[in-house]
């Protein structure tokens, strides 16, 4: 490989000047105008992880969609960043592998898999080509404390900043923000201290029954179950990811992420059709629905 030459002097570099306050008025008057931009917009999805970029990634190919995603850790990404054991390679199982070509992430080919030779290179070209899109705006490093519920449907979220939401014990009351929302798309994860929060708040509230917990480890049973269960569990809420497999008493599916990112396709489509917008469900849109739909039914309950 050559090495190219940079278009100026590193001997010589300057910076041109600049004060400090219009560091300060250029990042407070971004985010503040898209707290106001995103107060009321079309779908918030809760978790940034490998389902909840993939669900926002093919929401934001509408460009009439306005997406906000919501994240309490400081990096989104969720488990994405590594594979199994915190090691380097993910595996994504066909057909799912068609997603990976869309993304233009190369990767080793096997029979019934691919391997990504690092699970950052999933993460981090999703997210440069997601947030890159002018309908798309990322709130990390803030949390979802509750939902906004109106006559038995979710209208949105209540927010935080993480740290706030993380020393409610330590301080005294410290109020919340609000994100109303036409759909609300929940993606935060297996059951943990920020895991499964979306459905485990559906049950406090008694808007369902119960949230079974997800169990044992079976790949090949999991990766279907989670794509198919992938639906609107309340009006106005759906739930991708591992998350379903919370509420459904579904296997958990290990170190492969194929059933993540087509889950949150899967996802994107019951949001775009909630709001009316072409979507693969209703065979109206042409964006790969052999994969999104690559498990029949959505309804029915996983025995495992």
């Amino acid at each position: 490989m050559s090495l190219t030459q940079p278009s100026y002097d590193l001997q010589s570099f300057k910076f041109q000047p600049i004060r400090e306050s219009i560091v300060s008025r250029e990042m407070t008057r971004r985010y503040m105008t898209d707290m106001v931009t995103y107060a009321d917009t079309d779908v918030v999805i809760v978790g940034a992880g490998s389902a909840g970029l993939s669900c926002a990634y093919e929401l934001s190919k509408n460009p009439s969609v306005r997406v906000a995603i919501i994240e309490q850790s400081v990096s989104p990404g969720g488990g994405a960043w590594l594979g199994g054991q915190l090691f380097s390679a993910m595996i994504v199982r066909k057909p799912a592998h068609r997603f990976l070509d869309e993304l233009e992430i190369e990767y080793d080919e096997a029979d019934n898999y691919v391997v990504i030779k690092h699970a950052a290179l999933f993460t981090s070209t999703i997210m440069s080509k997601l947030l890159a899109r002018p309908n798309v705006k990322l709130f990390n490093a803030v949390a979802a404390e509750d939902l906004i519920v109106k006559q038995g449907r979710v209208s949105g979220v209540v927010t935080n900043w993480a740290l706030v939401s993380m020393n409610h014990d330590t301080q005294s009351c410290m109020d919340p923000n609000v994100m109303e929302a036409k759909v609300v798309v929940s993606s935060c994860g297996h059951d943990g201290p920020f895991g499964a929060t979306g459905v485990k708040r559906l049950k406090s509230i008694g808007l369902i029954d119960s949230v079974p917990g997800m169990k044992a480890l079976d790949m090949n049973v999991a990766e279907d179950a989670i794509v198919r269960l992938t639906r609107e569990i309340v009006p106005g809420m759906i739930v991708t990811g591992m998350e379903v497999a919370e509420i459904d008493g579904a296997p958990r599916m290990g170190p492969t992420f194929g059933a993540m990112m087509i889950s949150g396709q899967k996802a994107a489509h019951l949001a775009l059709k909630a709001l009316g917008q072409p979507n693969a469900l209703d065979g109206t849109s042409s964006l790969q629905p052999e994969l999104v739909l690559a498990a029949a039914e959505a309804g029915e309950i996983v025995d495992a």
